[in-house]
């Protein structure tokens, strides 16, 4: 719940600074609703009896806030990226990288969980249901960073945690505080006010998102043309080099 919170203003400072966005005051009430909704769910889960001690909060609460900064800069990278260049491009690099980064890591901190392991349908079934799942979030990703932006896209993944609840509900049948739901519908309405436009301001940002769509297919199409010359060049050769066959009889 920290590293969401905490996520918020990071983004919010990053993109005003770097992609200049601007930002009114619906837009922060917005925020300010959706913070406060976790924040209720932070003092319920502060009153709650069964609630685990770690043994160094405070260094806890520090790696969280680093690991938060980090994924703010995350995000607001690959909304610039998404922004000023190809989508395909910016998912293929990340899932390239991605997996070469996540390799090295397992190789070095987790190799002998992985010897350890015993490699069955109740172990393999798992793996394969979070890849599918980090799939799908990772494909939908860049059309919510292109469409809404980076601080859109961290205050829904706010939710994550009201989902958490309904799956201790429903799926585990655990009690939970009322103030759980209460925490839900302020997220859910800091989201509508956050997102809510203008018909002005909707036709600005459509007008932006084509303008910026229709920027990449010129590009592409520049290249592609490009690519298609190349070869008559190279055949045919320059115009001013050729001699026709009557100019060739007529100086004979």
């Amino acid at each position: 719940m920290l590293i969401d919170c905490w996520a918020i203003p990071c983004v919010i400072l990053l993109t005003w600074v770097f992609l200049k966005t601007k930002y009114g005051l619906r837009k922060f009430i917005g925020v300010a609703i959706c913070v406060g909704g976790i924040i209720l769910v932070v003092f319920s889960d502060v009153h709650a009896s069964d609630r685990a001690k770690g043994p160094n909060p405070l260094k806890g609460d520090l790696f969280v806030i680093a690991g938060s900064m980090l994924y703010a800069v995350s995000n607001v990278t690959e909304e610039y990226f998404v922004k000023k260049s190809s989508r395909i491009e910016v998912m293929a690099m990340l899932g390239v990288f991605g997996a070469v980064i996540s390799g090295i890591q397992i190789s070095i901190l987790e190799r002998q969980e992985l010897r350890s392991t015993e490699w069955n349908a109740g172990a393999i079934l798992p793996f394969i249901g979070f890849a599918v799942a980090m799939f799908l979030f990772y494909s939908t990703v860049p059309i919510i960073l292109k469409i809404c932006g980076a601080t859109m896209l961290n205050l829904s993944l706010l939710t994550s945690d009201m989902w958490a609840v309904l799956i201790r509900i429903f799926a585990y049948h655990e009690k939970v505080d009322w103030m759980y739901f209460v925490a839900f519908a302020a997220t859910a309405g800091g989201l509508i006010i956050y997102s809510y436009k203008s018909s002005k301001e909707a036709a600005e940002e459509t007008a932006q998102v084509a303008g910026a769509t229709d920027e990449e297919a010129v590009t592409e199409h520049r290249a592609a043309a490009a690519a298609a010359l190349v070869p008559g060049a190279r055949d045919d050769g320059p115009a001013s080099n050729k001699v026709s066959p009557l100019a060739a009889t007529t100086s004979r």
